[in-house]
């Protein structure tokens, strides 16, 4: 028997966002995406390596993603961060290699908030211009720009050498004797110095190399950034970077808000001072970690500055979901303990692996869905293409589809993915983990092959990989712009036949515009059924419809139902 459920309506509990077009978000290692240098050497120096310059993102670039079907791009690793590389001839004090992950460091190890990355910059006395450069042209392709904002912690040498004269710099007033006060910036460790750790870690990358001495001196100890309250964390922690203090005393498990804390006053003045740079939007780091009040006030107070400026939230605790996008004022969620991992599985071919967990997830955010950014790759995660994930990167069309049309939230994929980079290689710090490293210089092979050094043009392209890149050109431009997608209601389906556990299909629709999506995660067998549509949803027996991806359009007799033929790792949009 047919069946078909639809989702319930419920008042929202937070307001539903309805934009003329569907986000579609690029994020780009910047370091990573215009180096044209092939030498890979491992840990190898930035002469040796070369990286990417903010004036790499060229005009044809930025055509390029435009025609891809992009809307915003997320410009990663553009704030002054730790950093083996000494640039103290421009200025800048240097880093102690003995707490810099890599030989470029980690991004989101901020050494100077009101600074860019040099690495960055073909002229370093410049670099902040050629930053505006590269929001301006942006801008000028009608694409909006998104950088990070890193809320929770900063790099162990975090100083700024550019910052306005009424700034003081984190933790220049901190009494230093007392483990918690609501008034200093940083948590300490009284009594006790910092340890610097050793060894390797768990993902077997040595934190040890001739750079290192071990003579970093730090004291008294501060608190790491991912809330170890010890002098000597290890190197799985986040032992570059110390955690900062909003107001609240972990010991005893209270907060401290009827002063405001310093660090709000210095993180509002921070996010103001790029908002008048025009960027257009703030990924924040590890949202969760600051408290919810902060984001409640400074939200609001920088949307005064720019009412149409977005804030994303790195977020993976469910259960605080519905609190950081109402009393924490956030527009976007990051949508990765829900849809991306059940979906991974399926990929995967895990075993047990079920479109049942599609069918909760709906269920679950199905009042705040809209406010769910959704990706299959990004700066933490395994490449597809990878063998420690699927091996082949066809295999994420069905999850590809679904993350970009289940909903009509944002949806985001990572530079390279378009043409199957795998993230091969062990680059230095960054391991050969299955990821595009974040932490070394590196060029990127199979993203290098669409730049075509500085031409974007995609010449070096394989045949399979044009016919990839064409795949999501195709999904995110249709994806971006369709009415059923960007504001639809959703019908999850059922054929006659029941289901596999690898097969899921689902109708978005408005009064004019409905779409049917099926997918197959099956590796082997393609996905043959008929589904009986609601009646609500077609008055006709004989309708016309056209395949989105295939571009055919055919006549289809309902009186049996919608028939659907999806092959294996397939999927099928029908717009009727």
């Amino acid at each position: 028997m047919s069946v078909f459920s639809q989702t319930k309506t419920a008042k929202p509990a937070v307001q539903p966002v309805q934009p003329n077009r569907k986000m579609i978000i690029y994020q780009m290692m910047v370091r990573l995406f215009g180096n044209k240098d092939t030498v890979n050497k491992f840990n190898g120096s930035v002469e040796e390596n070369g990286t990417g310059k903010f004036n790499d993102v060229n005009d044809k670039a930025l055509d390029g993603l435009k025609k891809l079907g992009i809307s915003h791009v997320w410009y990663t690793g553009c704030i002054e961060h730790a950093t083996m590389t000494d640039y103290s001839s421009f200025g800048i004090k240097q880093d102690d290699p003995d707490i810099v992950k890599g030989r470029a460091g980690s991004p989101y190890a901020i050494k100077d908030y009101y600074d860019v990355d040099p690495d960055l910059a073909i002229d370093v006395n410049k670099r902040m211009a050629e930053f505006e450069s590269l929001v301006k042209r942006t801008h000028a392709h009608k694409l909006k720009v998104i950088i990070d904002f890193v809320p929770n912690h900063v790099a162990r040498t975090y100083h700024s050498d550019v910052k306005p004269e009424s700034v003081r710099n984190f933790g220049e007033d901190d009494d230093v004797s007392q483990a918690f006060s609501p008034a200093n910036d940083f948590y300490y460790i009284p009594g006790k110095r910092f340890r610097v750790p050793k060894g390797v870690d768990a993902g077997g990358r040595e934190f040890n190399n001739p750079m290192k001495d071990g003579r970093f001196d730090e004291y008294p100890a501060k608190a790491t950034g991912n809330n170890v309250f010890k002098e000597n964390p290890s190197i799985d922690d986040w032992c570059e970077t110390v955690k900062l203090n909003y107001g609240v005393d972990y010991q005893y498990n209270k907060s401290h808000f009827e002063t405001m804390p310093p660090v709000w006053l210095k993180m509002k003045d921070i996010l103001v001072f790029w908002a008048k740079k025009k960027v257009d939007g703030f990924r924040c780091d590890m949202a969760e970690m600051v408290p919810v009040e902060f984001w409640n006030w400074v939200i609001p107070e920088v949307k005064k500055i720019n009412p149409k400026i977005i804030f994303i939230a790195e977020a993976y605790d469910q259960t605080q979901y519905i609190k950081y996008l109402t009393l924490g004022k956030f527009d976007y969620l990051y949508d990765k303990v829900g849809l991306y991992d059940s979906i991974k599985k399926l990929i995967r071919n895990e075993p047990g692996a079920s479109t049942d967990s599609i069918t909760h997830i709906t269920q679950q955010q199905r009042n705040f869905a809209s406010h769910m950014l959704r990706f299959l790759e990004n700066h933490d995660e395994e490449r597809i293409a990878s063998n420690g994930f699927a091996g082949n990167p066809w295999y994420a069309i069905p999850a590809m589809v679904l993350t970009t049309t289940l909903s009509s939230g944002p949806a985001m994929i990572y530079f390279g993915q378009e043409v199957g980079e795998p993230g091969a290689g062990r680059e230095g710090f960054g391991g050969d983990d299955n990821r595009t490293t974040i932490f070394d210089y590196w060029g990127v092979p199979e993203h290098q092959k669409w730049m075509n050094k500085g031409e974007f043009d995609g010449a070096l392209l394989s045949d399979d990989q044009k016919k990839l890149r064409d795949f999501y050109s195709t999904l995110l431009n249709y994806s971006a712009n369709s009415e059923a997608i960007r504001s639809g209601q959703l019908v999850e389906l059922a054929g006659i036949d029941a289901f596999a556990k690898n097969n899921y299909a689902f109708i978005r629709y408005t009064p004019a515009r409905r779409i049917l999506v099926a997918v197959n995660f099956d590796r082997e067998k393609s996905f043959t059924t008929s589904i009986k549509l609601p009646a609500s949803l077609s008055s006709q027996e004989k309708i016309t419809v056209k395949e989105i991806l295939s571009g055919k359009t055919s006549k289809v007799d309902l009186s049996g139902g919608f028939p659907v033929d999806v092959p294996a790792m397939g999927a099928v949009i029908f717009e009727f």
